[in-house]
């Protein structure tokens, strides 16, 4: 199943997407030794693909107030540069024979946000090293399970397999958040693990 660094930065994860501040601060608290640390910090900073910035602003602080994140590494740092090549692999890994059509998909939406999506999502955020696709790809399915976005949970449960998760793991996902997700949510998110994460 997931272990429980994972299963901590999942359940961190849905407590940002899903707004539970009080949930947010007590999981700061009973942060490990060498906990906060840089997946922490990772997490955190992709969380505003699936929860805004509001939101994540709102959960700097919060945890902040509840003791921090930790000093940021200066390998953390990263300046302004062409990030469309470095999450074009990740792109290509999460949606495999589909990869083609989801970027063209995104783009008739309007053409800055295919780009967007391209450069920020993927090639800013999602391939910044400090977290591996893995685990990376199973925060994700926790955030799009807890907001009960089920055509992107498809794409993003998939996509945690080819990164490398097993498919108990990322159904496991499901089990690790399921005292914050509604129980209707919740049922048609194991549905949806249960098609697609294979």
């Amino acid at each position: 199943m997931i272990d429980p660094r994972q299963e901590r930065l999942v359940r961190l994860t849905t407590l940002i997407v899903l707004g539970d501040w009080d949930g947010l601060r007590a999981a700061r608290a009973a942060a490990p030794a060498g906990e906060p640390d840089r997946a922490w910090r990772e997490v955190v900073l992709q969380s505003h693909l699936f929860a805004g910035f509001p939101r994540v602003v709102e959960a700097y602080e919060v945890l902040t107030q509840a003791g921090g994140l930790g000093d940021p590494l200066p390998e953390e740092k990263e300046g302004p540069g062409e990030f469309t090549a470095r999450g074009a692999p990740l792109f290509e890994r999460i949606y495999g024979e589909a990869a083609q059509g989801v970027r063209a998909r995104l783009a008739s939406f309007h053409p800055d946000y295919g780009h967007w999506v391209a450069e920020h999502a993927y090639g800013r955020v999602l391939s910044r090293p400090g977290l591996d696709a893995a685990t990376r790809e199973l925060c994700a399915v926790a955030a799009l399970l807890a907001l009960g976005q089920e055509r992107q949970l498809a794409s993003h449960a998939r996509g945690a397999v080819r990164c490398g998760a097993s498919p108990a793991q990322v159904a496991a996902v499901a089990e690790c958040i399921a005292e914050w997700v509604l129980p209707e949510r919740l049922e048609r998110g194991r549905a949806v693990l249960l098609r697609f994460a294979r």
